[in-house]
């Protein structure tokens, strides 16, 4: 066995050094971002070359949502910050322990300013190997105890040298790169089928309960397209005016209220917190939220405000209206509300929610110090209600969508533990790559 590490003691034929050196060794570099006077605010466009910020760093991947954009005239002025394939960011201030791998179809991106690039160079060090390295627990903390700043961690380039670096034999590299690639590509798989499942049935929320566009399509004369006949009949073919909004005849405006219950949360005393697992999960807001499913939780052993599965779960404080979804019981704080449709079941409840935004994002001002809406509020909002057999025909086509997405999630979540579970073994040589494609089933 080799020396003592950070990572403990290593295999045989293992190297120790920093990512500085592996980056030297390769002719690499470790570059910052552009500074704010390269790179101005009104210099971003609607169309052209992403430049990646910090809060487009995710779990080693780029999260493209909202990403800011440049012309081309501009990254090539900026081209030595210009990414490609193999290339590492990592954010500069803040969260300095998330990075990300830059991918073939971000070639040419710009990394954007308050990130740092690392470019490991020539091939010698499997660059898709160094990114997982980089999210080894023990590394995250070191990169943590050494970012200066007592308010808010910030990395330089001096630091992100000196990070510890474990180098096994590239063909092992690359083996351990193939294990936790593969198991990260399923995740992926999953979240995009989720997220594709997902847009179908909010689409079809949209254009049954918004848009109207059955009953549209009914008063031009025409069949609504894609929808059984038993199910066209129970769409009227005229608008009417009621109280001020326009809905489909027979239709009524409600308030939430009165086709939802809500449960405001309460924040029992922190004493009663803990992460061993005593009591219920709790959710204390959008901190605790991920995509539909909470991600984040603690427990809570005097819950005072409980949610039941199913129930849609709606942040009312900073910001105002992002929605989850309770796989289990839990308790909620007062930052979240559980809403819940009398008959509407789990999929009516989410996807109506969901349309409510922009109702909600007028409280995102409220407050003295943040937004926030109250029950009363809340439970004022108007709603159009069209009637217990045109939401039972909704929940019949949408709920095996559903389905399949808590089914992934589930899946996502089981994977997930098993690549962070397997990384740092992998990592130390505790675990050698044909056990690990055992466990993961070649």
């Amino acid at each position: 066995m080799g020396s003592e590490t950070l990572l403990g003691r290593l295999p045989d034929r293992w190297e120790n050094t920093t990512l500085g050196e592996i980056v030297k060794r390769g002719n690499g570099h470790i570059q910052t971002g552009p500074f704010g006077s390269q790179l101005h605010a009104s210099d971003y466009v609607s169309v052209g070359v992403p430049s990646v910020m910090p809060v487009n760093i995710g779990d080693n991947r780029i999260i493209e949502k909202g990403i800011f954009r440049i012309t081309e005239a501009d990254a090539e002025r900026l081209h030595r910050h210009r990414v490609q394939p193999g290339d590492i960011i990592y954010s500069r201030r803040g969260d300095v322990e998330r990075r990300a791998l830059v991918r073939p179809e971000q070639n040419g991106w710009l990394c954007g300013t308050g990130c740092i690039k690392i470019r490991i160079g020539d091939d010698s060090i499997d660059p898709i190997y160094a990114s997982y390295y980089l999210g080894h627990p023990l590394v995250r903390k070191w990169i943590v105890n050494h970012a200066i700043g007592a308010t808010m961690p910030n990395l330089n380039t001096s630091i992100v040298a000196a990070i510890p670096f474990v180098i096994p034999p590239l063909p092992e590299q690359r083996a351990i790169a193939h294990i936790l690639g593969a198991l990260d590509d399923k995740i992926e798989v999953n979240r995009r089928m989720n997220r594709t499942l997902e847009a179908m049935a909010r689409a079809l929320f949209q254009s049954w309960f918004v848009d109207f566009d059955p009953v549209r399509a009914k008063l031009r004369g025409e069949a609504p397209p894609g929808l059984a006949p038993e199910i066209a009949a129970l769409f009227p073919d005229r608008l009417v005016e009621v109280e001020g909004r326009s809905a489909p005849e027979g239709w009524k405006v409600e308030v939430l209220a009165h086709e939802f219950s809500i449960i405001m949360g309460q924040s029992p005393p922190g004493e009663t917190y803990n992460e061993d697992g005593e009591g219920l999960p709790f959710y204390q807001g959008r901190k605790d939220f991920g995509f539909r499913y909470p991600t984040r939780r603690v427990f809570c052993t005097a819950v005072t405000r409980i949610a039941q599965p199913g129930d849609t779960l709606v942040s009312v404080r900073a910001p105002v209206g992002e929605i989850n979804i309770a796989m289990e019981m839990c308790g909620i704080g007062r930052g979240v509300a559980a809403v819940r449709h009398h008959y509407g079941g789990r999929s009516y409840t989410y996807y109506a929610m969901g349309t409510v935004r922009p109702i909600f994002d007028r409280f995102d001002g409220e407050g003295t110090v943040f937004g926030a809406i109250n029950k009363a509020d809340f439970a004022s909002i108007p709603f159009i209600s069209p009637g217990k057999e045109t939401i039972e025909h909704f929940k019949q086509l949408v709920e095996p969508f559903d389905d399949a997405i808590e089914q992934n999630s589930q899946q996502i979540e089981m994977l997930t533990e098993l690549r962070d579970t397997l990384l740092p073994k992998l990592m130390s040589g505790a675990v050698r790559v044909p056990e690990a494609a055992e466990w993961i089933g070649g």
